[in-house]
């Protein structure tokens, strides 16, 4: 879980504050901010008149919020698990770990069957030898993995991650 931290906690920012300026508005809009008269002015008089007078700036800045808006709603598509493919295999993974058992420091191994076929992810430390972890998956696990399915066509992807 460590590597989503990073976006449990931007997540978490950007809704914090994009959920404070949307009750602020709301509040603003409908007179009810505590603290503030209800005709309060947000802009001073000068800067107030420079984006009324040009419309340019008002245009440039839904641009720019609409695009921040957008990337944080792919983020959090993302984030969520969409645009993944397939579903996890606990059969194939034990398998995995029990194919690949004399490799010291395996941390962290999953399998994931979906429609384009297997995919393989797997975490060694640095001092594995990866020359073997490769032979091993082509000459032994990926067939056990592929005969559990009972489909010996299907293609294999293994994606092998080193840590330092």
């Amino acid at each position: 879980m460590r590597p989503y931290r990073g976006n449990r906690i931007g997540l978490a920012v950007v809704g914090g504050t994009l959920a404070t300026a949307g009750v602020y508005a709301w509040l603003r809009g409908h007179g009810r901010f505590l603290g503030l008269p209800p005709n309060a002015k947000v802009l001073p008089a000068h800067a107030a008149r420079a984006l009324t007078d040009a419309a340019w700036p008002l245009w440039a800045l839904a641009l720019v919020l609409l695009l921040l808006a957008l990337t944080a709603l792919r983020w959090l598509l993302l984030c969520l698990g969409w645009g993944r493919r397939g579903a996890h295999n606990g059969t194939g993974t034990a398998m995995l770990y029990v194919g690949l058992k004399n490799v010291d420091g395996l941390s962290k191994a999953k399998v994931r069957l979906g429609p384009d076929g297997l995919r393989l992810a797997l975490t060694c430390p640095a001092a594995a030898d990866l020359g073997a972890v490769a032979g091993k998956l082509d000459q032994d696990v990926i067939g056990r993995i592929r005969r559990e399915l009972r489909d010996d066509e299907t293609p294999a992807l293994a994606r092998l991650h080193i840590r330092r």
